[in-house]
């Protein structure tokens, strides 16, 4: 004896199980979990701290900032009416964000401060979400950027670099448990937190020695007529603001 089945039917199976992935998905990242133990909160906080500290370690994870601090530059310019261009990361940790707009003007400054505040205003986001227990939503947030932001890559470095991020983020919150998603988010904030603020001192150091008369405070500075010094010193107070009271909100102390 033989059955038919119909089209409509067989067809049926592939999209009911992307509809159960999505819905599983879902389900995790709106659901709230257990804050881990205080022992584990500062555990990660440790760990991030050495990996931003720890030179050999901060050259390749670098790369995690410079991909936050692009995505603001990008997010500023269509926050502001710019057209955003394309963003390119280079190996060297550097990166690039063109936009098309007015050369002057408030976009422009805006476009211009958002790249080194960036990260820790990405990682107080992401402390407030772990203090409303949305562990496992924050990491598949930061997927779902990593998605938007890939459609503005314009070379293959930066093609890897997102890639290899978004991954590592699928895998963590796709096959590991609970526990360790949640730590593992503990650890992404507190490294945003951590080591948005490296970055701005680096980037004094290059400016003294005169290295870096195209970063973003010396554009600032010509756009503004304020010096780049002023900027930098806006740039240290915005991270280390963020690192305070983001700090604060993961480890639950109340300011």
């Amino acid at each position: 004896m033989c059955r038919m089945i119909s089209a409509a039917t067989s067809t049926a199976g592939p999209f009911a199980t992307l509809g159960d992935v999505l819905g599983t998905i879902w389900t995790n990242a709106v659901t709230p979990v257990e804050p881990p133990s205080d022992l584990t909160v500062l555990a990660m906080c440790a760990i991030a701290l050495v990996v931003v500290v720890f030179r050999p370690l901060w050259h390749v994870t670098r790369h995690v900032i410079t991909i936050a601090h692009e995505a603001s530059h990008g997010l500023g310019a269509l926050l502001t009416g710019r057209k955003l261009e394309g963003i390119r990361l280079h190996s060297d940790t550097s990166g690039l964000t063109v936009s098309r707009g007015k050369p002057r003007g408030p976009g422009m400054v805006i476009t211009a401060f958002a790249g080194y505040v960036g990260p820790g205003i990405i990682g107080l986001g992401a402390a407030w979400l772990l203090r409303q227990g949305y562990a496992v939503g924050l990491l598949w947030l930061l997927v779902v950027l990593l998605a938007l932001l890939l459609l503005q890559i314009r070379n293959w470095f930066g093609l890897w670099s997102i890639l290899v991020s978004g991954a590592g983020l699928v895998f963590v919150t796709w096959f590991l448990t609970a526990p360790v998603q949640s730590a593992v988010a503990y650890a992404v904030t507190w490294f945003l937190l951590l080591g948005a603020v490296r970055p701005v001192f680096e980037l004094q150091v290059q400016r003294s020695r005169g290295q870096a008369r195209t970063s973003d405070a010396d554009m600032l500075a010509r756009l503004t007529g304020v010096p780049g010094l002023f900027w930098v010193l806006m740039f240290v107070l915005v991270t280390l603001g963020a690192l305070v009271l983001g700090g604060a909100w993961t480890l639950g102390v109340a300011l």
